[in-house]
């Protein structure tokens, strides 16, 4: 009988080194932590022939982030991350029977996240049996059987929920929001629910789209660009060229976020090296350091002096828009001293940048997750959208907003169907296309579903891809709630901890990779993928799948549905014999697909439609955008606590950690650290390395968690930033954002309290 596995990383016990933090992005450093990833999990012939893959018209979507790729690419068109990410998933290790064989599941919980990681890649279907203390290997045809049966044995369908991840392609997206509807439910929760869902809801109600309104050229004509809430020299490097390209084109770079980054202050392209060009690019012109949750008070400042020094384009506002009276009011009532104690920035720094906002004929607005996982991230990415309506720039060369996904096909699972929360008109147009009929209410997004579990209300949990208890919130109450459940089934390339905390019987179902070939009876077969700018290409990998017993993720699910279906409309196995059926079926299904085969087979893929971007047009109700009025929020906090935000450290992707190294923040070798504010720790007498503990407290709740490390960093006073997923178990789970219900990641009040306990054999340089 096994005993409930942890559900959280154990303490890091590894001594913490601290250097000067880095003030340039990329360069020679990038290049040789490219490299030694790459050798180390490859080998050099492997890594040659995979990195000059990436990102290539031949070759595959780099799984690292959602940046598109430019149209006249170089041999080596990927960042340090992307290397990372690709050696990560093409390593040599793996993860057989024989390891499960000599690993019960509560040993391997005891071991960290990245340890789990770095064992390899699954090579067999694995199943937990009821009570089990290992892993034990069976067939294909064993596993689907047995989940269909427990999917066919509910007595209703909405007692089974299917998560994805965003490494899914589009036809394997397609292809199982299909499957799912057909056994009759809506609950098609994912990774969107915890990222750009608040940038869905807000975009969505105000410019008739949840998408971003820009091309990766017109980077190249705008005079002002805006980059909130994000980190691209960790999360999305190759963001990096864009900006530097538009900063030596006269482009003006506005950073605004709690913490300086690395990558915004200047930036060496490691491939200029080959060109003996040793020059780095400064990037930002402007950092504001806003304190978390102080965006819409800074850019209801913006919108203040804006208004009071031009810029505004009547003629767009009184012929596109609604609202902008209200809106207006609202800003120029706004006091300056709140403006200013809220959002941390000075008022003369503010009215500075204002009225460089005012100037600009052409301004983008970048944002990632420090704006959605907000309270009010759907309301603050509508001030977003208000600041740009004023100067009329959407539908204009280098003008709009662009969301910045952190996925790579997170966006296309969005956009052919992976969505619990589908309008009518998206259902009638997919029901026509699949012959089959689909439910109407909503289903569970990520929030909803764990709760559901945690109810006893879910029997069937599958998810495609991902990490789900290390990327969800409440970390504790989201393993309860996965512990009631009957099944869980993983769908995966790398062991990772969802596979140790699960329903009273769990499945492994081992896929392919991005970088790998998938060859069907037909022959070898490419996927298509959503970039953040609406872009939809093509991937095919080229190495030898890491196991003769891997399955394509369509192919996973077409022989799911054909043991889960006695009678169906669709031809599940003949879809997945060759990919051009399923894209054919996605052409009738889906609005903006047409020729879909014949386009997403030109050079650089195909542009979906985009009203905003294309026509200045706007799918709302009344055919304007739509300019929204929000009161400040309350941002006031105790005087003894703090507000926490989870971030990424340079050396992991989403819940992937590939080493323990921030290199740009200077911190490495270990995990469990609290940046803080030189003078906040003063006032506390601590100084580098004391040991602290953090609890969280929402609504009348505490959660607790020790074993974390102060470090001094240039960070707002009475803000503190984490890594995720150690810092997840302190984000509450009822703590969403309004109306997008997105996880508060970004905002979370806590105190902290010395611990007497010291590690031995700290470092700093």
């Amino acid at each position: 009988m096994r005993k409930q596995a942890r559900p959280d990383t154990p303490p890091d016990l590894k001594p913490l080194k601290l250097k000067k933090k880095k003030i340039m992005a990329a360069g020679i450093p990038a290049v040789t932590s490219s490299m030694k990833h790459g050798i180390q999990q490859m080998g050099i012939k492997r890594s040659v022939k995979t990195l000059t893959m990436v990102n290539q018209k031949a070759g595959f979507d780099c799984p690292g982030c959602a940046w598109p790729d430019p149209e006249h690419r170089t041999q080596f068109e990927f960042c340090e991350n992307g290397a990372k990410a690709v050696a990560d998933e093409a390593m040599k290790a793996r993860v057989t029977p024989e390891f499960f064989a000599q690993h019960s599941v509560d040993e391997l919980a005891e071991k960290s996240d990245m340890w789990l990681n770095k064992q390899g890649r699954l090579t067999h279907p694995m199943f937990l049996k009821r009570g089990a203390s290992h892993y034990t290997p069976l067939s294909w045809d064993e596993a689907l059987s047995h989940i269909a049966a427990k999917i066919n044995s509910l007595d209703d369908p909405d007692r089974s929920v299917f998560y994805t991840s965003g490494r899914t392609s589009n036809e394997a997206a397609f292809l199982y929001q299909a499957m799912v509807r057909s056994i009759g439910t809506n609950n098609l929760p994912d990774c969107s629910n915890m990222c750009h869902e608040s940038s869905g809801k807000g975009l969505g109600s105000t410019i008739g789209i949840g998408k971003g309104t820009v091309h990766l050229d017109d980077f190249n004509h705008a005079d002002v660009i805006l980059v909130i809430g994000q980190n691209p020299g960790t999360n999305h490097p190759r963001m990096l060229t864009a900006l530097r390209d538009a900063k030596l084109k006269g482009s003006t770079i506005i950073h605004i976020n709690p913490l300086p980054e690395a990558g915004l202050e200047r930036f060496k392209h490691p491939q200029d090296y080959m060109k003996l060009n040793f020059s780095t690019t400064k990037l930002a012109d402007y950092h504001l350091p806003v304190r978390i949750g102080g965006d819409a008070a800074l850019l209801k400042g913006f919108i203040k002096v804006h208004s009071q020094h031009g810029g505004l384009d009547t003629e767009f506002i009184q012929n596109h828009t609604e609202g902008f009276e209200s809106m207006l009011e609202k800003a120029n009532s706004s006091d300056w001293e709140v403006l200013v104690r809220d959002s941390g920035i000075e008022q003369d720094l503010i009215v500075e940048v204002g009225k460089l906002l005012s100037k600009s004929k052409a301004t983008i607005a970048c944002w990632a997750m420090g704006l959605t996982q907000q309270p009010n991230g759907v309301s603050v990415i509508q001030e977003v959208v208000n600041l740009l309506l004023m100067g009329g720039h959407v539908g204009r060369p280098g003008a709009g907003f662009c969301p910045v996904r952190g996925h790579s096909n997170v966006q296309g699972d969005r956009t052919v169907g992976i969505w619990e929360a589908p309008p009518l008109s998206f259902i009638e147009k997919m029901e026509a296309g699949l012959q089959i009929p689909i439910p109407r209410d909503h289903g569970y997004d990520v929030v909803h579903a764990i709760h559901a579990m945690r109810k006893g209300e879910v029997d069937v949990f599958f998810c495609m891809g991902g990490n789900f208890i290390s990327a969800t919130p409440d970390t504790h109450a989201t393993a309860e709630g996965l512990r009631n459940i009957g099944l869980t089934v993983q769908v995966s390339t790398k062991l990772n901890r969802s596979h140790l905390v699960t329903g009273d019987e769990a499945i492994i179902l081992p896929c392919l990779g991005r970088t790998e070939l998938d060859v069907q009876s037909s022959g070898e077969q490419f996927v298509t993928v959503e970039n953040s700018m609406g872009v939809v290409h093509k991937s095919r990998g080229g190495l030898q799948p890491a196991s003769d017993l891997l399955k394509s993720e369509p192919w996973i699910i077409a022989n799911l549905a054909h043991h889960l279906f006695d009678d169906s409309p669709l031809e599940w196995l003949k879809l997945t014999s060759d990919y051009d059926l399923i894209r054919d079926l996605m052409e009738r299904s889906l609005n903006g697909f047409d020729d879909y085969n014949e386009r997403v087979r030109h050079e650089n893929g195909f542009l979906l439609p985009n009203p905003p971007r294309d026509s200045r047009t706007f799918a709302t109700p009344t055919g304007k955008a739509q300019f929204t009025t929000h009161d400040l929020p309350d941002v006031s906090i105790d005087d003894d606590r703090y507000v926490m935000m989870t971030i990424r450290s340079h050396d992991q992707y989403n819940t992937t950690i590939y080493d323990v190294h921030d290199r740009y923040r200077g911190i490495s070798g270990n995990r469990r650290i609290v940046l803080m504010n030189a003078l906040d720790m003063v006032e506390r007498g601590w100084k580098n390395r004391q040991h602290v503990s953090i609890s969280s407290h929402f609504d009348g709740e505490v959660r607790s968690s020790g074993g974390w490390l102060v470090v001094a960093y240039d960070i707002p006073r009475q803000n503190v930033a984490t890594y995720f997923p150690e810092a997840n178990s302190l984000v509450p789970l009822n703590s969403t954002a309004k109306i997008s219900n997105t996880p508060t990641s970004k905002w979370i009040e806590v105190t902290l309290e010395s611990e007497p306990f010291a590690a031995k054999g700290d470092e700093e340089e």
